[in-house]
C-alpha cells in the first residue's frame, strides 16, 4: 500500500488535514470541500457511505442531511450509539450535475473511488473497528470490488482483504427515495432490523 501506509501512521486528525488538499482526482475542482469522516477515534463500527451530498460539501461534515438525521435515528433505534461510530465516504468530494438552482448528485466513476481509496483505507487502518459497515452498493464495492451484489449478500459478514470484516445494507438515502410512505416505512424497519443485527455482531 506504500504511501497509503504512510498516512495510516498518522493521526486521524493530521489525516484529516491532508486529505482537505487532496489532489488525487478532478472532483476537487468542483467541491466546495473535503468531506474526511468523524467520530470516535477508536470505534467498533466504521460506517462508509458512498460520497458526501450538497449539505456535506457545504458544512465539511459527512452524513448532515436528511439521509444523515434518518441514519443515526435508526442507529439509536437499533441500539447503536451514534456518539461511538466512526462516519466516512468513500469518496470524500461532492460529485453533482446542476439542474437549475440545483446541485444533483452524480455516481462517481470507478477511477474517483480508486482516487480516494488510500483515504478509506488510512481511516481504516487508523480506527481499526471491529467491523466495517457498507451503506450502499458503491460503499460495498469500493471496498469489496465490483463483483459485489448488495441485493445478495446484504447482512451477510464479508472477509476483507485490509482487515476487518464487512456488512452491507442500503444507503439511507434509497429509503428517502422509496415511493410513497407504506414503502419508506417498510424500508426502514428493514434498515433498523439490519442495525440491530449488525449491533449483535459486535456485541
Amino acid at each position: 500500500m506504500g504511501k497509503t501506509l504512510q498516512m495510516g501512521a498518522k493521526s486521524l486528525k493530521s489525516l484529516r488535514e491532508a486529505a482537505a488538499g487532496c489532489r488525487r482526482c478532478d472532483l476537487y475542482k468542483y467541491a466546495t470541500q473535503t468531506v474526511f469522516g468523524e467520530g470516535a477515534a477508536h470505534a467498533a463500527l466504521l460506517f462508509v457511505g458512498e460520497q458526501p451530498g450538497d449539505s456535506e460539501d457545504k458544512a465539511g461534515r459527512p452524513f448532515v442531511g436528511p439521509a444523515g438525521t434518518l441514519l443515526r435515528n435508526a442507529m439509536a433505534e437499533a441500539g447503536i450509539d451514534p456518539a461511538k461510530t466512526y462516519i466516512t465516504n468513500a469518496v470524500k468530494h461532492f460529485k453533482f450535475v446542476v439542474r437549475g438552482k440545483r446541485r444533483i448528485h452524480s455516481k462517481p466513476r470507478i477511477i474517483e473511488i480508486k482516487a480516494c481509496r488510500p483515504w478509506l483505507e488510512a481511516e481504516i487502518e487508523r480506527v481499526r473497528p471491529k467491523l466495517v459497515v457498507a451503506l450502499g452498493a458503491t460503499a460495498a464495492q469500493s471496498l469489496l470490488g465490483s463483483e459485489f451484489r448488495l441485493t445478495k449478500m446484504r447482512r451477510r459478514v464479508v472477509p476483507s482483504a485490509f482487515g476487518p470484516p464487512v456488512v452491507a445494507t442500503v444507503h439511507p438515502s434509497s429509503i428517502l427515495r422509496a415511493p410513497g410512505s407504506d414503502a419508506r416505512h417498510a424500508e426502514l424497519t428493514a434498515f433498523i432490523g439490519d442495525l440491530r443485527h449488525i449491533a449483535g455482531l459486535i456485541a
